[in-house]
């Protein structure tokens, strides 16, 4: 259920990564809260009817501009953009590959890179303007066998702090989500591929304090206070929302 004090109605948002998880709760509750959404994402059939969508890959320059194009022509200039499109990773440096390497980032970094591009031209032409990006505590701690997927995050992370600053005297606030472990399909492949997959759940489980995984909604509500009006006098932050990972 969408919070008393979220008012999307008349807004456009693009959800990148929006057919499933975090992506996927965050269509469902700006739907609720009345604005106009789009998802860009490799495979978007999973997204609630009434959502714009477009098939794209993310990475892919002329792809994004394309997607983001055809998006301005169906629903209107972007008011709020939730780069929230992104990969896993499970190896340490000496296991993982230069092509795995690449990918993580081209979709992870650049992906955020290019979709805050698309936006960012009407957003400064109105002079107002949100953008969200999910980053994760993996980009502000180490997390074994995560050496592509912890550097791309913290490059988003970096990212944020810079087009915050860049462009705060111009109406437009960036922050970005730290999410911890959260009980997303990504994780469930992950458990899945595991030799025990229920003691690789309880591991996992374990590594929160709160003694549980996040769900995508939670996540989902945290990235949309930090867009919505309550969230105004927030900008280059990053909120986290992990269970206590980063506390203990």
């Amino acid at each position: 259920m969408v919070p008393s004090w979220t008012d999307f109605a008349g807004r456009v948002a693009v959800v990148t990564g929006g057919g499933s998880g975090i992506g996927l709760e965050l269509i469902r509750l700006l739907l609720e809260a009345g604005a106009r959404v789009a998802t860009l994402d490799v495979d978007p059939t999973g997204a609630p009817p009434g959502a714009f969508t477009q098939s794209v890959d993310i990475s892919d320059p002329a792809a994004v501009a394309a997607a983001f194009t055809a998006v301005h022509d169906d629903l209107g200039k972007v008011d709020t953009l939730f780069a929230n499109a992104g990969i896993g990773s499970t190896a340490d440096v000496l296991a993982c590959t230069p092509e795995e390497w690449d990918r993580v980032f081209a979709v992870n970094a650049r992906g955020v890179f290019l979709s805050i591009k698309a936006v960012l031209p009407g957003m400064l032409e109105r002079g107002s303007g949100v953008i969200v990006n999910t980053a994760s505590v993996a980009g502000m701690i180490g997390l074994r066998d995560r050496a592509a997927y912890c550097a791309s995050k913290g490059a988003v992370i970096a990212l944020t702090r810079q087009v915050a600053v860049q462009y705060a005297g111009q109406g437009i606030r960036c922050s970005c989500i730290c999410p911890g472990t959260v009980d997303s399909p990504w994780v469930g492949r992950l458990m899945d591929e595991a030799p025990d997959p229920a003691k690789r759940r309880e591991e996992l489980i374990a590594r929160q304090p709160v003694g549980r995984l996040g769900t995508p909604l939670e996540v989902a509500q945290a990235a949309l206070y930090l867009a919505s009006d309550a969230g105004a006098f927030i900008t280059g932050s990053g909120l986290v929302i992990d269970g206590g990972i980063t506390a203990a």
